[in-house]
């Protein structure tokens, strides 16, 4: 039996692969809005980042996701993805 294929995505933080489970989606959509996609299926620009709080810090301070969407990065989507990393808290 073959074995299934697993979904890989690049951290914008770290430059790393990893299985795209363990990965925040955050998506500029098409109205140029940048939200934190939960079920990696929203349309629109995604990125990946790691669901830890030193990435997100990281990818704050490289303006990593301002990179990967080509636009700004309010300072309430860090925010919400800290919240979203301690309410889950997702080992990668």
């Amino acid at each position: 039996m073959k074995q299934k294929k697993i979904p890989m995505r690049k951290c914008v933080a770290s430059q790393e692969m990893f299985p795209k489970k363990s990965l925040i989606r955050i998506v500029r959509t098409p109205e140029n809005e940048v939200v934190v996609d939960p079920t990696g299926k929203k349309s629109g620009r995604g990125a990946y980042l790691c669901a830890k709080e030193e990435y997100i810090q990281l990818a704050q301070k490289k303006k990593a996701l301002e990179r990967a969407l080509q636009v700004a990065i309010p300072p309430a989507v860090y925010e919400e993805l800290r919240e979203y990393v301690s309410r889950h808290a997702i080992e990668g």
